[in-house]
């Protein structure tokens, strides 16, 4: 296993600066050696820059890579766009050779290349295969029991040729994850839906967007959960301020939203302000409550 670089994307450092610094905390509990990925761009946001010019977003797809490949490391993402669009731009340079090339001639301008020699690898797909569910519950300190609603995302799981990790219409990788950490994944319709953000949804079409949201929040209320369980920053986001629109609607829901970074950090025994819950718009004081007294145990 190569030592890793974080790419942490948009969202995380300008919105949710507490997923980053929780999952700095995991992996130095993990024992992995990982450093920031220096003088990384924008993925490019693959619902967008992709629909609009493959070369362009490509190029700075690759440029983000070769930095990687320039320290000989694996790029580790916390985001389910910023994996699907490196990710995907990885295998389509790797395996073209003619779109390496001219993605190349482009890089030749500011002395890069692309080589194509490391792979793109998500949190919840790294900690999965690399260390695997039950080894993690081992290294639990504070069992959390909690009833989540595990929210995969659409890039995690989507394109299922690429991903290949599971039956994307009934997968168990995450929930497996999740319950390693105490937690119970509680069942939910329209689990494996959007949230209501990605694909440009949310800029270009913010009422079809939070329709989009309601329903999921709807679904995981019913369920009776105490949290959200998501992995991607932009799922958060569309969440967690979210709720806050839809509160503006008179549709009340104050259902805690957790990266699961956070949540691994909450069951190593890290304070719910260590990984940045406090910096959340919706803040559920039974939810934090519950969380203390776990942590006492």
């Amino acid at each position: 296993m190569k030592d890793l670089s974080l790419f942490l994307g948009c969202v995380i450092p300008n919105r949710y600066p507490g997923i980053e610094k929780a999952t700095g905390l995991i992996l130095d509990r993990l024992g992995i050696k990982w450093s920031e990925l220096k003088e990384a761009s924008c993925c490019p946001a693959p619902g967008i820059f992709r629909s609009f010019d493959k070369i362009t977003w490509l190029t700075i797809a690759a440029r983000n890579i070769l930095l990687a490949e320039e320290n000989n490391t694996d790029i580790l993402t916390i985001c389910n766009g910023c994996f699907s669009s490196l990710m995907d731009a990885n295998n389509m340079l790797k395996n073209d050779e003619a779109l390496r090339n001219e993605v190349n001639l482009h890089l030749k301008k500011i002395n890069k290349e692309y080589k194509g020699t490391i792979e793109v690898r998500h949190i919840i797909e790294f900690l999965h295969k690399e260390i695997g569910a039950k080894n993690l519950n081992k290294l639990i300190e504070r069992p959390l029991d909690l009833r989540v609603a595990v929210h995969y995302g659409c890039h995690l799981i989507k394109p299922t040729k690429d991903r290949l990790l599971g039956d994307w219409e009934c997968p168990v990788f995450f929930d497996e994850l999740v319950e390693a950490t105490g937690a119970k994944s509680i069942p939910y319709e329209g689990k494996t839906s959007c949230c209501g953000a990605g694909g440009g949804v949310r800029s270009a079409m913010l009422e079809t967007s939070f329709k989009m949201t309601e329903y999921k929040l709807n679904m995981i209320k019913k369920a009776g959960v105490d949290c959200i369980v998501e992995a991607c920053p932009f799922c958060h986001l569309q969440y967690d301020a979210g709720q806050v629109e839809l509160e503006k609607a008179g549709k009340q829901f104050n259902i805690a939203v957790v990266h699961y970074s956070q949540l691994l950090g909450l069951a190593f025994g890290f304070t719910p302000d260590e990984v940045g819950l406090h910096l959340n718009a919706i803040r559920n004081p039974e939810f934090e409550a519950r969380v203390a007294q776990l942590q006492k145990k």
